[in-house]
């Protein structure tokens, strides 16, 4: 078995790598910037870096931030050539090159990266993860109103199925970029807002509003889609119930209107 680094080994995707790859017999270091005994911010980078790659022979780069992942995947790369990894495999997101959101292309400028770096690679882009669509309608929901942009369907996926994904692919010879991986049905945001509020008990009038700029646009055209690889088995609604209880919430039709 071999010796795993799992950067962001504490969030959302990451703890469950940790938890499948240790399962799975594997030595895993878990590395975040507040948990000992690797606690490393990679935006810095430096000596703790270099000591939590040390005899490492792959990296699953799972670590995130709205600001700096550039940086950090430059320090990451740089202590992973000087200690010999074989194996970089990094999470990004599906439309990453279609639409021209900050945060999107970011993650693009890593994957030139991660494809540049010298090292062995494997790219996973996948949909959004149910979660941050539970994090977005929390934070909408806040008004007597839920706003919502106009014209955006989204296919989110459940993040333990993408963890298993990684699993496998950290534990196989360098890929490439691999074939997308999205979640099982593609609805209108709308669709998956009333689901959420029915599951969370909440009352709110969904409202959608036109937008403007091309990211907008690049989401109302469906560039962060995988249609054709709706892959994911796992639903929203099967996600909101084990999030919230209580009975079955219907699942609505994959061409409902907004």
């Amino acid at each position: 078995m071999t010796t795993i680094l799992v950067t962001g080994g504490t969030g959302t995707l990451g703890r469950l790598v940790v938890e499948r790859l240790r399962a799975g017999g594997h030595e895993v270091r878990a590395l975040s910037r507040h948990s000992e005994p690797y606690a490393v911010d990679l935006r810095a980078g430096g000596a703790a870096l270099d000591a939590a790659v040390a005899g490492v022979d792959t990296i699953v780069h799972c670590a995130t931030a709205q600001k700096g992942d550039e940086q950090a995947a430059q320090n990451l790369i740089r202590a992973a050539r000087g200690a010999g990894v074989r194996h970089l495999v990094y999470v990004s997101i599906v439309g990453v090159d279609e639409v021209p959101f900050p945060y999107y292309r970011s993650k693009l400028a890593v994957e030139r990266l991660v494809e540049g770096s010298g090292i062995g690679w494997t790219v996973l882009r996948a949909t959004q993860f149910h979660d941050l669509l539970i994090m977005m309608f929390q934070g909408l929901s806040k008004l007597p109103v839920m706003f919502l942009p106009a014209g955006v369907r989204d296919q989110p996926v459940e993040v333990a199925e993408v963890a298993d994904r990684l699993v496998e692919l950290a534990a196989a010879a360098p890929a490439g970029r691999v074939e997308d991986m999205g979640g099982p049905e593609e609805r209108p945001l709308a669709a998956f807002a009333r689901a959420y509020l029915k599951a969370s008990g909440r009352r709110r009038a969904v409202v959608n509003v036109p937008l403007w700029g091309a990211a907008y646009r690049g989401f109302r055209s469906g560039g962060h889609l995988a249609p054709r690889r709706a892959v994911g088995k796992g639903s929203f609604e099967e996600h909101l119930k084990r999030r919230f209880g209580g009975g079955h919430v219907p699942s609505g039709s994959g061409r409902s209107g907004v």
